[in-house]
């Protein structure tokens, strides 16, 4: 079962990644936007549950873009504008 943990509205990249834990993974959207979030170093049971219900979230969201990340550390407005630049 997947589950919204938190809504925001009006946030930055900046404060999306502090609020982000660094050791779970996690499935971060911004309006139709997939961020697949499998973080290294997390316990082997949580990343197969992620991995296993990361198509059905993506399909249940109608999720149009989806970009993976490994580290929290990853995720900058930088990096998300440069992976846009592809869809223009």
């Amino acid at each position: 079962m997947i589950v919204l943990d938190e809504e925001h509205e009006n946030i930055s990249i900046e404060e999306l990644r502090e609020e982000l834990p660094s050791q779970q993974p996690r499935y971060p959207c911004l309006n139709k936007l997939g961020l697949k979030m499998s973080i290294n170093g997390c316990k082997p049971e949580l990343q197969m549950m992620y991995s296993g219900s990361k198509k059905a979230l993506e399909k249940d969201i109608g999720a149009t873009k989806i970009f993976e990340l490994r580290s929290v550390d990853e995720l900058t407005e930088e990096w998300l504008v440069e992976k846009l630049k592809f869809f223009r």
